[in-house]
């Protein structure tokens, strides 16, 4: 029997990541930091208590209550020093994990309470992003597009998709809206969509984690989202019967043909109460029905985790080896949102080889 992957192994082998969010990620040394810096209020100033509050806070099995702990990392991020510095450590950070290339996503909006502009915000992640993506020899490490988010509570998701379409050449590769699903549905965001996809512009929408099956309706059809964020309530239109075989209901059979991607965070879908445990995870289900999934982190911060750390525990709990998490990889690399020959190109030269360098050493 062939030996299974080990989470150090695993981090050696390149990744890729499409659902990561910039306020979900900060080191805590860095929260603390900022915090000072800003006179913002900390429940503690230890670096370490701090990581287990933010720990312990999202683990509540409530997106609402998950959604909370970000006053305190968007509450450090108002200065154009503060969101370089995070931007550059997430690139590094990411890179340290063996992540290959990442769309990382966060809102502008959030962040102007200090007097930045919209533009300032994205310039400033942006450059951070770029001195972060650098290794010691000035080469970069990882190759890192940003994902502009619109709160989908707010009204400025056309304000936000406009400045997505701006900066589409220098960096900024996508549009997202995010928050609480239930009672913010994304079709009130439908001329924000209309929009980008007049403009040919990628985008996807938070869809069918807190909420069900009429979230990811109205994200696909009705808005024309290239990817679904979660997606995990798509299991909801699926039917096993005692014999293991599967029936699938319309939307979720139009899902797997169109070959819409799905952004899976298991860690995440467990504290906000979306799936019970890895092993029960949705994400066995799809994977065995050949559906687009892909495997990410959501908040690496508050779900203390890592791409690594989610793909040793799909390992664990469903016996996934070296061809599984090729598999996966490819997928996210197949559905980012860079030009065709770009994904090919790292698909080809970076992802295979490498993956068969790790089934080799296997």
């Amino acid at each position: 029997m062939t030996r299974l992957p080990t989470l150090e192994e695993i981090r050696r082998a390149p990744k890729v990541l499409l659902h990561d969010h910039l306020d979900g990620g900060l080191r805590t040394g860095t929260i603390v930091d900022l915090a000072r810096e800003c006179g913002h209020t900390l429940p503690t100033y230890d670096p370490g208590e701090l990581a287990i509050w933010f720990r312990e806070a999202a683990d509540s099995g409530s997106l609402e209550r998950y959604l909370e702990t970000f006053s305190h990392t968007v509450g450090v991020m108002q200065t154009r020093e503060a969101l370089v510095r995070v931007a550059a450590e997430c690139a590094e950070d990411l890179a340290d994990d063996g992540v290959m290339y990442a769309e990382v996503r966060y809102a502008p909006e959030q962040h102007t309470s200090r007097g930045l502009s919209l533009d300032q915000v994205v310039e400033a992640v942006l450059e951070g992003f770029r001195l972060g993506s650098a290794g010691p020899d000035g080469r970069p490490r990882i190759r890192v597009g940003t994902l502009l988010t619109a709160m989908r509570h707010q009204a400025r998701s056309m304000e936000i998709a406009e400045l997505a379409v701006r900066y589409r050449d220098l960096g900024v590769v996508g549009f997202d809206i995010a928050g609480a699903e239930a009672g913010y549905p994304p079709t009130r965001h439908l001329d924000a969509f209309e929009y980008l996809q007049r403009e040919n512009a990628h985008f996807t929408i938070h869809a069918g984690e807190g909420f069900g099956l009429p979230s990811i309706w109205q994200a696909i059809q009705w808005c024309g989202a290239d990817r679904l964020g979660h997606g995990v309530r798509i299991i909801d239109d699926i039917t096993v019967s005692d014999d293991g075989e599967a029936k699938l209901g319309r939307l979720a059979a139009y899902v797997r043909d169109k070959r819409i991607p799905l952004e899976m965070c298991p860690t995440s879908n467990l504290q906000t109460g979306a799936a019970p445990s890895i092993a029960e995870h949705p994400i066995g289900l799809l994977r065995r029905l050949y559906f687009r999934v892909t495997v990410n982190t959501d908040n690496r911060l508050m779900s203390g985790t890592s791409v690594s750390q989610e793909f040793a525990k799909l390992v664990d709990a469903f016996g996934y080896d070296w061809d599984d998490l090729q598999w996966f990889t490819v997928n996210a690399m197949k559905s980012a949102f860079i030009p065709f020959d770009e994904r090919l190109a790292l698909i080809n030269g970076v992802i295979k080889p490498g993956y068969a360098q790790m089934k080799w050493r296997a």
